[in-house]
């Protein structure tokens, strides 16, 4: 997949082009409908199907004090957009001069450098100055810009619709299995690791750490079993979020143990998928306590895993 972080003239290299327009924050379910109807239709048309998104939440310019916590991360939607079949990602920033673009001048932004066939969008898209635009409107207006658009059907599951809003809510309140299902896949949280105090080799448990940013969803402090990627390998891992109570405590951080691993990590990319909870975060006692927990999280841990094969 080719990733573009700028708007670029693209007519020329690619005379059939189906795009799929969204902020796709998470790529869950919902908008995995959407973007596998704009890669079949490319496939049928024998074109090219390209993903137009934001690399921040518009929110985050128009209204800061409003915008969502973010759950996903750009490494995981370029993963997943990858494996969807997606030919083209476009993610660029949006910023204050695009806020203010009317949805007639947006529209001609996409004539001019993609000349779409198709446009895909879900039912409650919206563009252009204040979000004036919206899926009737590209009905509508689709002649006039050379393009006919699809609007595919919200995704329902278990009596609710699938959205950003429903899955920040599921991870906040800790129910990890029902965000999961609304994700299509495990929940994942990916950075790069930092430097800790180092206790957790001198107890028999190395972990690498994460920094948690104020803008991501996140679930409540406790500790995972999580399947963990590094340098391309998978392994298994028992992960911990929270401030560390045993000891003097910490910022509010993610600690991951990877199983049967041993090797300097640090600053490498991690990326970190949460399976299930095994427990919440507590304070203990002592050390000789912790440790004891963390022996029996790790044997809970290696049984869950045997479930997921």
């Amino acid at each position: 997949m080719q990733v573009f972080s700028k708007i670029m003239d693209l007519t020329q290299l690619y005379p059939r082009i189906v795009m799929a327009l969204g902020t796709f924050d998470g790529v869950h379910v919902g908008h995995q409908s959407i973007i596998r109807q704009a890669v079949s239709l490319a496939e049928k048309i024998q074109g090219i199907s390209v993903v137009f998104t934001f690399s921040n939440h518009p929110l985050s310019v128009i209204a800061p004090e409003q915008a969502p916590l973010q759950i996903g991360d750009m490494i995981s939607k370029e993963n997943i957009l990858t494996e969807l079949g997606v030919d083209i990602l476009v993610n660029i920033p949006f910023t204050k001069k695009f806020a203010k673009i009317s949805p007639e001048r947006f529209l001609e932004t996409l004539q001019e450098n993609f000349a779409p066939a198709y446009i895909v969008v879900g039912p409650n898209f919206s563009f252009g100055y204040r979000g004036k635009g919206n899926p009737r409107m590209l009905v509508r207006e689709g002649h006039t810009y050379g393009f006919k658009a699809e609007i595919a059907a919200a995704v329902q599951w278990q009596g609710h619709t699938v959205s950003s809003t429903r899955i920040r809510e599921l991870l906040l309140g800790g129910n990890l299995d029902l965000a999961n299902e609304f994700l299509g896949r495990p929940f994942s949280f990916g950075g790069r690791v930092v430097h800790g105090d180092r206790r957790g080799r001198l107890l028999g448990f190395p972990t690498a750490n994460l920094a948690i940013a104020d803008s991501r969803a996140m679930l409540p402090n406790g500790v995972y079993a999580v399947r963990v990627t590094l340098q391309g390998k998978g392994y298994e891992g028992i992960a911990n979020i929270g401030t560390n109570p045993t000891f003097e405590g910490c910022n509010r951080r993610l600690e991951v143990h990877i199983l049967d691993f041993s090797g300097d990590i640090y600053d490498a990319a991690l990326q970190v998928q949460f399976l299930k909870k095994i427990r919440d975060e507590q304070k203990f006692p002592s050390a000789e306590h912790l440790v004891r927990q963390l022996h029996e999280d790790k044997a809970t841990a290696r049984t869950l895993f045997d479930g997921y094969q």
